[in-house]
């Protein structure tokens, strides 16, 4: 039998970076986004490509529902879910205090509730087995002051530490992932003006994802792709917080 991945946010940008690749290296899929006219779009060209089994699954993981029925398909079924992509994400284009509450909402719910119920549901199935994965997808604005989105992403690097320590002798891998600027639809689904930042900061997709899964095979903790973001991330950890405030303070 086939491995098996989950993917949420699988019609776009990382997402859909992860299920292609991981399609080509001949995992079974459960694709999980809202749109399902686009879901079932992406399955077709992947069962049609790499013949492998593709399950989709509509769902609004901000949502009760969306998120339980997520749930139930990692711990139900016959055929075990081998590695969880927590990916699904959005942004809004404004600052704390500036926002509407009930957006904020929603975007707690989607960046911290969802990946966290999902991983529960995964390290309770996988730990039982003894082997299984998580990438949770997180940022390099994580480890900077840049308002609830990199509070949100924050949480989900943390506690990827804290799980991949925690749970190494389980057998279970766990992961951050945490890029930069990708050049996907997320910044123009927020209507956000990216015209400022330079070229050399946007990366692409399917290396980052790439790259992902080979730190994943190797274990690590935190995976940050490209050497530039590497330096990016370790010069946040290291300089004073009032500098990293200062350069942080244009992002959300």
């Amino acid at each position: 039998m086939a491995s098996r991945a989950l993917v949420t946010g699988a019609t776009a940008g990382i997402g859909n970076a992860f299920a292609r690749e991981l399609a080509k290296r001949g995992h079974d899929l459960v694709l999980v986004a809202r749109d399902t006219d686009r879901l079932e779009e992406v399955a077709a060209s992947l069962r049609n490509r790499h013949g492998v089994e593709i399950v989709v699954l509509t769902a609004d993981l901000a949502t009760t529902d969306g998120l339980q029925r997520t749930v139930d398909t990692i711990t139900g079924g016959t055929h075990p879910i081998d590695l969880l992509v927590n990916n699904a994400g959005s942004s809004i284009a404004g600052w704390f205090g500036g926002t509407d509450i009930a957006d904020e909402d929603r975007q707690l719910d989607l960046l911290v509730r969802a990946p966290m119920h999902l991983m529960d549901a995964a390290i309770k199935v996988m730990s039982g087995r003894g082997e299984g994965g998580v990438i949770n997808v997180s940022s390099v604005a994580a480890y900077t002051p840049r308002g609830a989105y990199a509070a949100h992403k924050a949480w989900v690097l943390s506690i990827s530490q804290w799980a991949h320590l925690h749970y190494a002798d389980t057998g279970v891998s766990i992961m951050a992932l945490c890029p930069g600027f990708v050049r996907t639809e997320f910044h123009q689904r927020m209507n956000a003006d990216m015209s400022d930042v330079p070229r050399w900061m946007w990366l692409r997709a399917d290396p980052l994802v790439r790259a992902a899964l080979k730190d994943l095979d190797k274990g690590k903790a935190v995976s940050v792709p490209s050497l530039r973001y590497k330096v990016l991330a370790s010069l946040a950890r290291h300089l004073p917080a009032t500098v990293v405030a200062r350069v942080a303070k244009r992002g959300r």
